[in-house]
């Protein structure tokens, strides 16, 4: 599945079009630069301080704020301003990020302050969260036939993770996201409907790839589980259900840590819930076990190999050896090879030892 921008500008990119346009007869030959430049780079020039207009285009601070005067503003900082209207999403943690290098001390704790962001992102998420729509989410979970988890950019990583905790209580769930794209996923989904639950991961700035798939799997019949960050996401309008996250982050487009821990939430409360999920968590442990490091055991000296190599052993089928009856032969022979010189070397060190002289018998 793939996606091109779309050839139609939002109204702020055709407001500052129209008026660089009607300008450009009038401008002088460094502002009519400036105004090609802007309309070659519209999102680029968004981003830029005065002075890296200036300097890309050649020209000096001055010139570029009488260049914006010229076009109606009242100088540069509301020529950015409008600029930055028509990308307000995409810009936003752009802008943050500049604030912050702008506005921080060097001494402000920023390991503390986002912490302290993470902490209340959790805190709202808890107090604001829809607890009918969570328990329908946790038995539509249980109930679905098959479970397809979707998102984009770093949802995908939190897909993946949702795949992880719903493994050991589901049979039949699939994260989508990293393994061949959208057009993987898509393949998959064409396929669901009555009894499939499908859920959407999506938060600003919202990938279109996550929209479109929950799109297609609603008008097939599958259920949509949506995991976003309000009543305005673009994902809620295919969704059965919607769980809200808070997510705010000064220096980035969002915040993961309270998603996983609702993802987290919901995994648990699976768990709790699902039939026959103690037998599977023991079964999956049990399965697991020789891929797993035991601090207390390697601390008393107990080499983890065996319990590997034991269950390896427990896994193949009796009396079958995996080496095949040529490697058996081959270990026969390197072990009499061993016993021939084992016997050889025990008659040289016999031959050169010096032998104790008999001592005569006495006669009677």
């Amino acid at each position: 599945m793939i996606h091109h921008p779309s050839a139609v500008p939002n109204p702020a990119e055709e407001a500052i079009a129209a008026r660089i346009a009607a300008a450009m007869p009038t401008l002088t030959p460094i502002h009519q630069r400036m105004g090609e430049y802007v309309l070659a780079n519209l999102f680029r020039a968004a981003t830029m301080r005065i002075d890296e207009l200036a300097s890309v285009v050649g020209a000096s601070v001055a010139s570029a704020n009488r260049f914006a005067r010229a076009l109606g503003f009242d100088g540069y900082p509301q020529f950015r301003e409008a600029l930055v209207r028509g990308f307000e999403a995409t810009l936003a943690p752009v802008e943050r990020l500049r604030s912050a290098q702008e506005t921080l001390a060097a001494g402000d704790d920023l390991i503390d302050a986002s912490l302290e962001q993470a902490a209340n992102n959790l805190h709202a998420t808890r107090t604001t969260i829809d607890r009918a729509a969570a328990e329908a989410a946790v038995e539509a979970i249980i109930a679905a036939r098959r479970v397809f988890v979707i998102g984009f950019g770093a949802s995908a990583f939190l897909a993946s993770l949702m795949e992880h905790g719903l493994l050991p209580y589901h049979d039949n769930v699939h994260s989508l996201a990293l393994s061949g794209g959208p057009s993987h996923a898509a393949r998959h989904l064409v396929r669901s409907g009555a009894g499939d639950l499908v859920i959407g991961i999506a938060f600003p700035r919202y990938v279109e790839d996550t929209i479109e798939l929950a799109r297609l799997a609603s008008e097939r019949g599958a259920r949509v589980l949506a995991l976003t960050d309000g009543p305005r996401s673009p994902l809620v309008r295919f969704a059965e259900l919607s769980l809200f996250v808070r997510t705010d982050r000064r220096l980035a487009s969002n915040a993961d840590s309270a998603v996983l821990a609702v993802i987290e939430a919901l995994c648990d409360a699976v768990a709790y819930r699902a039939q026959r999920s103690v037998k599977a968590a023991a079964e999956f442990s049990e399965f697991v076990l020789p891929w797993l490091f035991d601090p207390q055991s390697a601390a008393a000296g107990a080499a983890p190999e065996p319990a590997r190599a034991a269950s390896k052993v427990a896994r193949a089928k009796p009396g079958k050896d995996k080496r095949g009856d040529g490697a058996k032969a081959g270990n026969d022979t390197q072990a009499k090879g061993v016993k021939a010189r084992d016997t050889e070397a025990k008659a040289i060190a016999a031959a050169r030892t010096p032998r104790t002289p008999r001592t005569p018998r006495s006669k009677r």
